[in-house]
């Protein structure tokens, strides 16, 4: 499973459902992390900061590329691997 540290604000608004999707930068590293499962759903763990005892919760995302919610955290004009939050 991959798991993806974010900030609490972000954390907060994916576990109310508030948010529908999470943006990663279009780097090599993200690259070699989504690019195979473009399309597909698959089981992300999303975590509140970087320790290991942070608080976690598990989603299903649909990777994509494409630009993201500026509201949501992308910058406006900016491409990511937008991963679509479509379940539980």
């Amino acid at each position: 499973m991959i798991t993806l540290p974010i900030k609490k604000k972000w954390y907060d608004m994916i576990e109310s459902g508030e948010k529908c999707e999470e943006y990663r930068a279009l780097s090599p590293h993200y690259k070699s992390v989504f690019q195979k499962w473009i399309g597909i759903p698959i089981k992300v763990r999303f975590r509140n900061g970087y320790r290991a005892d942070s608080p976690t919760l598990e989603r299903t995302v649909v990777p994509r590329v494409g630009r993201g919610r500026p509201e949501w955290g992308a910058e406006p004009g900016k491409g990511y691997f937008v991963l679509a939050i479509v379940g539980k």
